[in-house]
């Protein structure tokens, strides 16, 4: 666990000190929750709240000592050990921009509009084999997550690999500065946070923000089958490595999935190497190829990169498989788009099963004025797909079920599902034993109570 010296927590951040701390800080948290004892508490603001209200909280949890805005009310009894500072956000990312200086490693920057999480566990997985290797928090990419994730890396860390995450202009570019990347992934492109940007084009311009942060000796990681491709790569100061899944003739890697046998094979060079792969989709194909891509240009020897990739463990709410009754629940609820919406959509088409399948589709949020179109257009496009049922939550969702219909699929077999506790009744009369049933939407939809109502519903503990 990293130590921070009290003076260098003051000198980066600009403030001063009421009260040291009698013990060593040890770590950094802005959640009460996560307090342990050697914490030093971030009081941040935010619109809806202030964290400086759960100060005294966090000393009760065991927090060392709190550092706080010049002038802000915090009701504390007693003598506590702060650090008084202008803005604690500012101060908060400055500590984490100096920790990375400090530890020196070479740090990947992963963004896009899809698989960038998965993006950066494979990858992390990959480089573990050959050093240290310390990754973002599960999805902690914000202005708050990142200088976080930053700040836990240990002194003996050989790589970093952060995931820069925005829904607004100017996101990636605020990251950057505080991260400093040496690599950058950008994975794909796609109609996504359109509520805060004008067309998919501004988001492939905010997300080039990570390739031009590169330096000049740095490294640029991208899809060479993107339409996207030009424009990123134009953008990028630095090498270029590409990766295809369409064998493109100028592509550094290839990358192809066998399906049936669940096996990926990757050819560099004219060298081919296959991998043992229990993930399906070629959405996850290509995610491990810019893994597999980071590896080779890291000097790590094809064992190595077998064998980091081998431990990759996907996080909670990503294709997560679970029996109940018989049915197979795919709960790939944890977040969608338009992009990531129609990869799974293609996945689950290919799996092997003799049931029944069907689909349960939330809203996709912050897609702004685009919203009913793209649900419309989603809709139309699994019309013909052979699902068994079609079950929609939630108002925008309902549009894909007019799609569907529109395109004629059964209207027999379309729910639309004002909220989860609806759904899971539907399933509950409907799905039979060997059905599979695929849960995807975004993530204030909460798909993923579902399972939990189909369980009681079915019995089962």
């Amino acid at each position: 666990m990293p130590w921070y010296d009290t003076e260098w927590l003051a000198k980066i951040t600009g403030g001063r000190w009421i009260r040291k701390p009698l013990d060593a800080i040890r770590h950094v948290a802005n959640d009460t929750r996560r307090i342990s004892p050697g914490a030093l508490y971030v009081a941040l603001r935010g619109a809806r709240f202030d964290g400086h209200a759960f100060a005294a909280h966090a000393f009760e949890a065991g927090a060392s000592a709190a550092m706080i805005e010049r002038g802000a009310a915090v009701a504390l009894d007693g003598e506590y050990p702060l650090l008084e500072v202008e803005n604690t956000q500012a101060a908060l990312s400055a500590l984490g921009a100096a920790h990375r200086a400090q530890v020196g490693p070479l740090v990947i920057g992963v963004t896009g509009s899809a698989g960038k999480t998965t993006v950066k566990e494979m990858t992390a997985a990959v480089l573990s084999a050959a050093g240290e290797t310390a990754r973002t928090a599960g999805n902690w990419n914000n202005e708050i997550g990142l200088p976080l994730s930053l700040l836990s890396m240990e002194m003996n860390v050989r790589y970093g690999v952060f995931e820069a995450g925005m829904n607004h202009p100017g996101e990636i570019q605020r990251l950057c500065e505080v991260l400093r990347p040496d690599w950058g992934i950008v994975t794909t492109v796609g109609p996504v946070h359109l509520e805060f940007f004008d067309s998919v084009e501004a988001i492939a311009r905010e997300k080039s923000e990570l390739l031009r942060a590169l330096p000049a000796g740095g490294r640029a990681f991208l899809h060479r089958d993107s339409a996207w491709f030009p424009l990123l790569r134009d953008q990028s100061p630095c090498v270029v490595r590409t990766v295809s899944l369409e064998q493109h003739p100028e592509a550094d890697l290839w990358i192809a999935l066998d399906v049936a046998g669940r096996r990926l094979s990757a050819t560099a060079q004219g060298e081919v190497r296959t991998f043992e792969w229990p993930w399906p989709g070629q959405h996850n194909a290509l995610n491990a190829g810019f893994a597999i891509l980071v590896g080779r240009e890291a000097g790590l020897r094809w064992e190595q990169i077998q064998a980091g990739l081998a431990t990759y463990q996907p996080l909670p709410m990503r294709w997560q498989e679970e029996r109940i009754a018989g049915c197979l629940f795919i709960n790939d609820a944890y977040n969608a788009n338009p992009t990531s919406m129609r990869a799974a959509l293609s996945t689950f088409a290919t799996m092997h099963g003799e049931g029944r399948r069907w689909l349960v589709l939330g809203d996709m949020l912050e897609l702004g004025t685009t919203g009913r179109d793209e649900h419309a257009a989603l809709g139309e496009a699994l019309a013909g797909g052979g699902w068994s049922g079609l079950l929609t939550v939630g108002p925008l969702a309902a549009h894909i079920a007019e799609g569907a219909e529109r395109k004629g699929f059964p209207g027999a077999n379309i729910w639309k599902c004002a909220d989860t506790g609806t759904a899971a009744t539907v399933l509950g009369e409907q799905i039979a034993e060997g059905d599979a049933i695929l849960l995807k939407g975004s993530r204030g939809v909460a798909l993923e109570s579902i399972l939990a109502l189909v369980k009681n519903g079915k019995g089962e503990e």
